[in-house]
This record gives structure tokens, sequence and C-alpha cells, in this order.
């Protein structure tokens, strides 16, 4: 099988650059024919925009900071041939009595043509960010991007953004104006509540009048309290922050300890950007203000903020000059992700399919008896999707390329553990079980092996009964008894490769189960 199809190329190339008040980021991505976009690089520069304040005009110094990381940006841009750039200029710039001035010193000296944009439209392609990034419910949430001069607000579920708003709260502009002493004093605190309470009453008004409970944050200064928790709570974030979730009781004991150290102790935290040390007090404030006056529960992240905002905003208005086709597109992240890397892997579709639907028949019969939740359904369904898609970079050891496609793929909407349950399970469908040798499974806690056991036995036996890869097994029932299960199916020929390909690979369903497996089976005459 070609390992690219016409497909499976993308159309476009772009770049989108956030420029911000601390930094300007940049993503490299490829758009596709469905709508999907994959990346292809990134750069981040620091460039602190607002480090004399927000009051006074951009110094040469930072405009200069500025225009050095925009040459560094374009030259990455040319160098991989992309297409189009983006530049959208956000608060510092647009407030900033000479951000006209910078902004035609990039076009003179960069090549870069930047758009300043007004909050709510920065505050808008967030929130569309966030519902792309991360698995909601029709029940509302808060979503808060906290910048150095600005700070996003917006309210939404899966389908609808209620109210998107920016407010001049940043971290980097709160520290300038309240942030006094070393540790911060409590006068200073309570004066940055103050500020808090004066300028956000309506942000208060339309989360409270939709009965939030959650947060949603994005971009570095939510990613670095998010990375400081999961140090102090031993979390993984090796694959991705993306659905890193706390709660407001774990904030609430970071708080404790983080609010009473000085700039020389901060700087020892793992997971705090060395650049925000001296502006990061007033973002942890802010959420704590949030918390405690909204009564927030939980707190999750989106790695996903205002460049993939642009994106998909682009998307959305060229897609009659890309030509795109959308029908195969789903609003549901999780499967959205997973559906994209099957496309781009050009994955066994009709096998794959097939596999995945007697797995998760044997899930049912045995959900209750294995104490299996219906999150553990949809992983097995996914993991079952994916099990095949290292033939795309080689048919030798395909499993293990397997692991490492699903691990490395940015799925959205997935935490971490889910992502490695998911890469192990679609390991784990051949060859080797599970065992303490494997570095990825090893590094597993007991509970997360226990369900890769469970999931691959399972996955093990649905993709032996379709050893030929022509779906033979039409139909499949399960009786189950003290000692055996017995799969009964109904097949178009001849049965005996799948009957020999599931009970080749049944040991492990046989030890998660406690029975031994047995396979009877009538060929259909029509």
């Amino acid at each position: 099988m070609a390992k690219t199809k016409n497909n499976s190329r993308p159309k476009r190339r772009i770049a989108a650059i956030d420029m911000g008040t601390n930094s300007f980021h940049a993503v490299i991505m490829d758009i596709y024919p469905d709508g999907s976009f994959r990346r292809i690089d990134k750069l981040k520069e620091m460039v602190l925009l607002a480090k004399r304040g927000m009051n006074r005009g951009l110094s040469k110094k930072a405009m200069q900071r500025g225009i050095e990381a925009l040459k560094k940006i374009k030259i990455l841009c040319d160098n991989i041939e992309v297409d189009h750039i983006m530049a959208y200029a956000t608060s510092a710039i647009r407030e900033a009595q000479n951000g006209g001035e910078f902004i035609q010193r990039m076009i003179d000296e960069a090549d870069v043509k930047a758009r300043a944009i007004p909050g709510s439209m920065e505050a808008n392609l967030i929130g569309q960010a966030i519902q792309h990034a991360v698995a909601l419910d029709e029940q509302p949430v808060l979503m808060v991007d906290i910048g150095g001069g600005s700070v996003e607000f917006i309210t939404g579920n899966n389908t609808e953004l209620f109210f998107n708003e920016s407010y001049k709260v940043g971290a980097a502009r709160m520290a300038a104006q309240f942030i006094e002493s070393d540790p911060p004093s409590k006068k200073d605190l309570k004066e940055l509540r103050t500020k808090f309470k004066t300028e956000l009453t309506k942000v208060i008004e339309a989360a409270s009048g939709k009965n939030i409970t959650t947060v949603i944050g994005s971009s570095g200064t939510m990613e670095n309290i998010a990375q400081m928790i999961a140090d102090r709570k031993s979390l993984s974030t090796s694959l991705s922050l993306n659905e890193l979730t706390f709660s407001a009781q774990d904030f609430n004991r970071f708080y404790k300890d983080f609010i009473t150290l000085d700039r020389d102790e901060r700087s020892e935290l793992n997971g705090l950007d060395k650049k925000r040390i001296d502006i990061i007090v007033p973002g942890v404030e802010l959420l704590r203000y949030l918390i405690q006056t909204l009564d927030i529960r939980e707190i999750r992240i989106s790695e996903d903020a205002l460049r993939e905002g642009m994106i998909l905003d682009y998307i959305q208005k060229e897609k009659g000059d890309l030509d795109l086709n959308l029908k195969s597109y789903y609003p549901d992240p999780r499967r959205r992700s997973v559906y994209e890397l099957l496309r781009k892997c050009d994955w066994h579709e009709d096998h794959s399919t097939h596999v995945t639907n007697s797995a998760l028949k044997l899930f049912d019969k045995l959900q209750e008896e294995l104490a299996l939740q219906d999150g553990d359904r949809e992983l097995l369904e996914y993991a079952s999707l994916m099990h095949d898609i290292g033939y795309y970079i080689s048919h030798r050891k395909h499993h293990k390329h397997a692991l490492y496609l699903i691990r490395y793929a940015d799925l959205r909407g997935f935490r971490e553990d889910e992502i490695e349950v998911m890469a192990n399970v679609a390991r784990y469908h051949r060859r080797s079980t599970p065992k303490k040798r494997h570095k990825r499974y090893r590094k597993l806690d007991k509970p997360l092996k226990k369900k890769v056991r469970q999931l691959s036995g399972i996955l093990r036996v649905a993709d032996g009964m379709d050893r030929s890869h022509y779906q033979n097994v039409k139909d499949l029932d399960i009786e189950i008894t003290d000692d055996q299960i017995t799969l009964f199916i109904t097949t178009k020929a001849d049965p005996q490769l799948e009957i020999w390909g599931a009970k080749r690979k049944s040991k492990l369903f046989e030890e998660v189960t406690g029975r031994e497996l047995q396979i009877e089976y009538e060929e259909n005459s029509n």
C-alpha cells in the first residue's frame, strides 16, 4: 500500500504567530483536505515587551528583541517553505503609543506583516481553540488565558461561546503595578484582589449565571502553574499538558507554600519558566481569586490557544479556496484526533473496524465481571482502531511503531494516562504480552497495568478472529460459564484460520478472565 494518498497530502502550509506581551510564539501547520491540521514545527522567543510596565511606549530594547525574534521565525518559515504567515499582535503592541511604529519595523526589517487584533477577537479565537483541543460537553466552563498584558475570559461549552472578553489584568502588568515586596506582602496581595474584584465584575456575573465549576486554562502562565502542581503530585507531563487536571484543593495546597517564596526560592521550582519568575505571582493570585469567588472545583489545561484559534479561523474562511472535504470532520476532539491520525497513517480501515466491533462485543460481555468502566470501553475502541497504524512505518515491529505513533501524535481531548493506555494496548495486540522488562509498560502504575492487560487480552482475541484480514466472521455470540468462555462465530467461509488466530493469542485473555477460551462455529451457507 502506498504511504501517501492524495487525501493525505497537505493542502497548504501556514504559520501562525502570537505576538504576546511576554513572548512571540509561532506554530507551523500543514492543513489537510479534511480540515485537520498537523504541527510541523514551532518556535517560542521571550521578548518581555512590558519589562518596564505597560504605561509607557515600547522601549527600543523591547522592540529590538521583538524584531530579532521575528527574524528567527521568518528564517524558519522560509526554510520549510511556508505558504502563508499570519501574525497577530495583542495587548502590549495594540496599546502602545509607538505600536504602529513597531508594526512598520516588522515589515521593513523582518518582512512580516502583523495585525493588531482587538481583545474580544483574541478571546473568541482562544475559545475556539480550547473547544477544539479539550473534551467538553454541554456543561459550560470558564476558559482563562493569562497573558502578560491582558487576560482573556470566555464562557462556553462544546458547541457555543457565550461570553468572550479581554481585560487589562495580565501578569506582567499587574506585577509592575502591585508587587512591591519579595516575597509579596499582604498589602500587595490585598490590592491585587481588590483590582480583580473591581475589574472582573462582568466575568464573575457571566460565570455565576452558568453555574460554572470548571476552569480551563491556556498559555504560559496557566501551563506553568499546572507544571508546578504536577511536579508536587509526581504527575507525568512528558507527553502533553493537554487535559492535565487538578482540583481546587490541589491548587490551594500549592498556593499556601508558593505565595511565601521569594525570587530565589521561586527560581528553584520545577515547572516554572525562569523568565516568568518575576511575573508569575499575579497569575497565581488571579486563579486563586476565581476559585474562591466562583467556588471552582477543578482546573484543566488546554495546550491550544490563540495560535490554534488563528489556524481554525483561517481554515473556516479559506475552506472554499482550499477545496476542503469536511464531511469526515468530528466535533468531538477525542474522536476527531484519532481519525485524523488514522487517515494520515493510511489505516487498514476494513480490518481495524471489524476488529474493533468484535473487541467491543467482548468488552460489553465482560465489563461487569472485570470491573471495567465505560471510559475503558472508549479507550479500547480507539486502541483497536489504531492497533495497526504502525504499518505506516514498517510491517516489521508494527505493533511497537503503533505505540510510538499514538504516544507522540498530540492526540487532543485525552489525559496522558489515557494516551499511555491506548498506546500500550495497541502495542500488545501481537507478539509479546505485557512484561515488566518492557520500558513503557513498566512505568505505568499498578491500576493502569491491570487495565492494559485486560484490554490487550480482549484486543488480541478480536484481532486473531480476523487473521485473514477479510472479515470472515459475520456474527459473534458469547457465552460465559464458571470455567469457560465460548465464542460462537458465524463465518462466510472456512473458519480455521480465524479460530487458529484467536486461540493462538488467547493466553492473556484466559489469564485476565480466569477462564478457558473455546470457539465454536457455523459456516454461513448464504
